[in-house]
């Protein structure tokens, strides 16, 4: 802080960068005057001049001085952090120190006043400015204000200068002051261009004071204005941009329209580490950065569960960067948790987006969407992207290479201990002799490697290896920039009294402990560094000594003990080499450690095991170590082999741990119930404990029925559920068969206890029935859960009519599926009936199932001709959805959507054209808003939409709307069916029957039969694999495409088409005549024209 002179008295400011001053704009003279200005308590004065003056007493009351006084000493201190206000929450403390008339005394030293108070974002937002209520007794003035001199002082928010003081606020007894905020400053141009030229090392970037808790501050926008950099390989750092961004543009533009939407969402980034994904959320961060008033916030790994709904008061633009999110689902689920609760949902209200980083989109991507009903809702549909290889070409990759050699020729003598090398020259050597095939090599497409490998090149040009200390050349470019790091190191430990009375092989092993087990405070770390062999019988001072170099090598940004080595290659390279040569050490750091400890270290081990000089021989070391300390690591292995892209050692661990002749059955059990309900990476490792377990009890069983048939039954149900996840179907059903009879069994003899058991495992058995294609039998397990839960839900609904329900619309769907729509409709009919009782005792928990169940009804309905009554199904379930999303629109628009397009179809199939044609329009917009923001969820129901649209205004007559509306169709389920064409062909084909049409009744029936004959061909497939489904699409297609063929006077094609459409729609109304017939005689109208020569 320093108190500034200025015509009518002194100011305050504080000095924000090694040679800037930031005040207030009416305590300075006018833009190039000079100033001066001095700290409290020194007698020095220092010449400054005036390089950015707002309007005094304007809304951009400040102005920045420029100390050009040469005997001025840049102060030594952490680089300004800025800030701003991004939620309406009243009372963010605050504080600002200054130099104000009221405690200044004739005569003596200028002194300083410390204020502290509150700021209310919404107070003054209009007039963009800020008013600081004081906590203090306000002070008492018949002469102006006692604030007089506190002009210009900074207001920091925690540790963010979010304001400047500018005024005592009239009217209020000297107990508020206005200030500046800094997003306004920040707003004027010239200011931030002032700010670059005198102060660069300020940075730009404003984080968001509310969240500032939860930021991972080595991940802020201001991290790159750090002067000094302690070693090369802190130059890698993604957050220091030091190599200029480049390529990505097409996947830049999808996020930029992405984050331009309105509402949440959430986006997954991942790809192999050093592939570029998290300086690629470097710079969409900055990108929106620069248009306000996005807010950024890097989260941190460790905030609290709590603390995160101050998120979800965003009243800016919002986006929220998750690194190694594959890590982090607890956190994950609590963050959608939370924005639930406060109704942050897709499509409306303030744009909350979250950005996504992690190595792999496997297990644990599924395991969170299926978490809670916060995570289902917000995060489905959220787009998927593996970031491929940027430097794909090798002329593109010898650019970047002389471009990151470049750049980083200019940031190293920045770096302490490599300032007296000609860097440039060196980077002009490299740039002129590099050839391309030294940038050919096996994995310079990354571009990591490419950086570090202009860094290493740079590096042993200016310091060749020792052929005497390096008697063997790297084997990669970590190992050559490790080189460089454990220089540093040595060196560090020298500076610091710690070697040689410490080996470096000791001080490596701390190093090592560090990078692996990492600890979140001082107390953890202690404990750690005291399990470390060769410090365990040091002094307490001397390991705290050890404990200082570590963070002097990598400080951290907030309050946590120590960084890591980054980039993480560096780190695993070093941690994966220095565990092959030290293979017990994880046997002294693991006592004590906590699951968080294990966890990392599973995590960095298993990367670690990645690289190719450690492949192999590491992943070996990994999976004994995993089995010696199973009774600590098995939570972790878990955990890690479902987050990991090569679970393969920690697999190996958990079938020995699992085949482990001593390992006991209660063991079996608890590490069976650690496992995740669906995980592709265990899949095969949780059939192999389940047929284990079901191995044991079954032992048991014979000798034990009484006590060991429970654990039995429930052991089989599970090997079922786990069999059937792995496609084995025939072995599954032998399992949930022998789990039937179990509990059957066990349900005779203890109904009260063991019925809802036997009605789960009847369910269970019905799906492994119905994916053998036994439908009959699966009906019939259906239908005994049914049953069960009948009788249940009569004696106890409260807990079992839910179920009841549940299983009544199941049951319905799988009849209605069979053609059995009668049988259909009295168990859907009864579903609804239970859900509108369930519903009116609780509304908020049962409206939802009552609209589904209402929804499946009405599709029975229409099916057996009921279609009045089908229309007023339908549109109860659009009016419970109505209300329902009136409320919740991220939760039920989807659901509204949905049920409009049915009621449209209802109304249009009743002749009700105008009416089915607002339903759809409805529909099309809610579509399009939710496909426009989850395109992966919502682009199919758009394309039904579109095409229920064309067909409604077909019936209207206006067929150039209705073709605009198919063709949007046809080339969306095109678009959908190249990649998924087992979802989505029959979608194509659907929408190509339309467009056909439509094409004919506006003459073009050229293009209407290339339109049919697609279909035909798509349905013929379908209808091959799945005839029960999809033979009466193929008798429709084939009936359109004989009129297209006989349109264009090609009658013996037409015939041929006909014939066929006939033969399906004979076997068709054979089985189904009420709903068949009509078509069989229509096609056989067709027939006889065709066959008497008629056109």
């Amino acid at each position: 802080m320093v108190a500034v002179d200025g015509a009518d008295g002194q100011g305050s400011g504080y000095v924000i960068s090694d040679h800037l001053v930031l005040t207030s704009a009416h305590v300075v003279p006018a833009l190039g005057e000079s100033a001066e200005f001095f700290q409290p308590g020194h007698a020095a004065r220092y010449a400054a001049k005036v390089v950015w003056r707002g309007t005094p007493g304007g809304r951009d009351d400040a102005a920045l001085l420029l100390i050009d006084d040469p005997a001025w000493q840049p102060l030594k201190s952490s680089a300004i952090r800025w800030g701003r206000l991004v939620t309406s929450l009243p009372g963010s403390t605050c504080q600002t120190v200054g130099v104000p008339d009221m405690v200044q005394r004739s005569g003596r030293p200028v002194e300083l006043w410390q204020a502290t108070g509150t700021i209310n974002p919404v107070t003054g937002r209009v007039d963009n400015r800020h008013v600081v209520t004081l906590t203090e007794h306000p002070p008492q003035s018949t002469d102006g204000s006692p604030w007089g001199g506190l002009s210009g002082a900074a207001v920091f928010c925690g540790d963010l200068l979010t304001g400047v003081i500018s005024a005592d606020l009239a009217g209020l007894a000297h107990a508020s002051l206005h200030a500046v905020p800094l997003y306004v400053l920040f707003h004027d141009q010239a200011f931030r261009d002032t700010l670059a030229l005198h102060g660069p090392e300020a940075g730009t970037g404003m984080e968001p004071v509310e969240w500032q808790g939860l930021a991972d501050h080595t991940d802020t926008l201001n991290a790159t204005g750090a002067q000094t950099v302690s070693s090369p390989a802190a130059l890698l750092r993604a957050r220091r941009a030091v190599v200029p961004f480049r390529g990505r543009e097409d996947l830049l533009t999808q996020l930029r329209a992405w984050a331009g939407l309105p509402g949440f969402g959430a986006w997954l980034i991942h790809g192999p580490g050093g592939q570029g994904k998290t300086r690629l959320a470097h710079h969409l961060a900055t990108l929106l950065a620069r248009q306000k008033p996005w807010a950024v916030l890097w989260l941190r790994a460790d905030a609290a569960d709590g603390s995160l709904d101050v998120v979800a008061s965003a009243t800016a633009p919002a986006l929220i960067v998750v690194d190694y999110a594959e890590t982090r689902t607890s956190q994950l689920t609590d963050l959608c948790q939370a924005l639930a609760r406060h109704g942050i949902g897709t499509g409306a209200g303030t744009a909350v987006k979250v950005l996504l980083l992690a190595r792999t989109a496997g297990d644990w991507w599924q395991t969170l969407q299926d978490k809670t009903p916060a995570a289902e809702e917000l995060l489905d549909g959220t787009p998927v992207t593996h970031l491929g290889a940027l430097e794909s070409k090798s002329g593109n990759r010898l650019d970047g290479y002389r471009e990151a050699a470049g750049s980083f020729a200019g940031h190293l003598p920045s770096v302490h201990g490599w300032h007296h090398h000609d860097w440039p020259a060196l980077a002009h050597q490299l740039i002129e002799n590099v050839s391309a095939a030294a940038i050919n090599r096996e994995g310079m497409s990354t571009a990591l490697t490419l950086h570090m490998t202009a860094l290493a090149d740079l590096l042993d040009t200016a310091q060749p290896p020792d052929a005497a200390t390096n008697p063997r050349p790297a084997s990669g470019v970590e190992d050559r920039l490790l080189r460089h790091e454990r220089r540093y190191w040595e060196n560090s430990a020298v500076a610091r009294a710690l070697h040689p009375v410490l080996t470096m092989d000791t001080l490596s092993h701390a190093l090592a402990a560090a990078f692996l087990l990492g600890a979140p405070d001082r107390q953890q770390a202690d404990r750690l560094l005291a399990r470390v062999p060769g410090l365990s019988d040091q002094s307490e001072d001397r390991r705290n000594n050890v404990h200082r170099w570590i963070t002097e090598l990598y400080p951290p940004a907030d309050d946590s003990v120590w960084e890591s080595l980054r980039p993480d290659r560096l780190a695993e390279r070093f941690t994966g080499r220095h565990l092959l040569a030290h293979p017990n050490l994880p046997d002294r750091l693991l006592p004590e450690a906590t699951e968080a400890q294990a966890r990392q270290l599973l995590t960095v081990s298993t990367r670690a095991a990645t690289h190719l000089p450690l492949r192999g021989t590491l992943a070996h070391l990994l999976t004994e170590l995993c089995v010696r300390h199973s009774d600590t690591l098995v939570p972790a292995v878990i955990d890690v082999a479902t987050q990991t892209e090569t679970p393969t050692p920690l697999l190996h661990a958990l079938k020995q741990i699992t085949d482990a002749p001593d390992t006991t059955i209660d063991t079996l059990r608890q590490l069976a119930n650690r496992f995740p309900d669906t995980s592709h990476n265990l899949a095969e490792t949780a059939a192999h404990l389940a047929q284990r377990l079901t191995d044991h009890y079954r032992a048991r069983t014979v000798t034990n029925s009484g006590a060991f048939l429970p654990g039995l039954a429930a052991s089989l149900n599970n090997l079922a559920v786990r069999l059937g996840e792995l496609g084995q179907h025939e072995d599954a059903l032998t399992a949930i068969e022998e789990a039937v009879t179990a509990y059957r069994k066990l349900a005779t003899a203890h109904p009260d206890a063991f019925l809802p058991n036997l009605a789960g495992s009847l369910n269970n058995l019905a799906v492994r029935l119905w994916q053998l294609g036994q439908h009959e039998d699966a009906l019939t397990a259906s239908n005994e859960a049914v049953t069960i839960r009948r009788e249940l839900a009569t004696t106890r609904p409260d807990a079992f009519l839910p179920d009841l329900a549940g299983s009544l619309n199941n049951l319905s769907v799988q009849l209605g599926e069979l053609g059995q729509h009668e049988d259909a409709l009295t168990a859907i009919e009864e579903a609804v009936t239970a859900n509108r009782k369930l519903a009116t005792a609780h509304p908020d928990a049962f409206l939802p199932n009552l609209a589904s169940s209402l929804n499946n009804l009405a599709i029975q309905l229409w099916q057996l001709g009921q279609h009045e009554d089908a229309l007023t199904a339908s549109n109860e379930a659009v009016t419970i959805r109505r209300e329902l999303a009136t409320t919740r629109p991220d939760a039920f628009l989807p659901d509204l959507a949905g049920s409009l397009n049915n009621l449209s179809a209802d109304l249009g199939g009743l002749g009700r054209h105008e009416d089915a044609l607002t339903a759809i329009e409805e529909a099309v917009t809610a579509y399009r808003k939710l496909a426009a923001a989850r395109p992966d969820a919502f682009l199919s129901d758009l394309a039904s939409s579109l095409t229920n649209l064309a067909i409604q205004l077909g019936g209207l007559g206006r067929h150039e709307d209705a073709l605009t509306a198919i063709e949007e169709a046809v080339t969306i389920c095109r678009e959908l069916a190249a990649t998924r064409p087992d979802a989505f062909l029959s979608d194509l084909a659907g929408s190509l029957n339309n467009l056909s049409g439509d094409l004919r009744e506006l003459g073009r029936r050229e293009d209407a039969l290339t339109a049919i004959e697609e279909a035909v061909t798509a349905y013929r497939k379908l209808a091959a694999a799945r005839p029960d489904a999809f033979l009466p699409d193929l008798a429709g297609s084939l009936y359109n495409l004989a009129i297209q063929l006989g349109g264009l006077g090609r009658h013996e094609d037409a015939l041929t088409a006909t014939e066929e459409a006939v033969t399906a729609y004979r076997k068709l109304a054979a089985a189904r005549p009420d709903i068949h017939q009509a078509s069989l005689e229509r096609s056989l109208r067709l027939l006889s024209w065709l066959q008497d020569g008629q056109q």
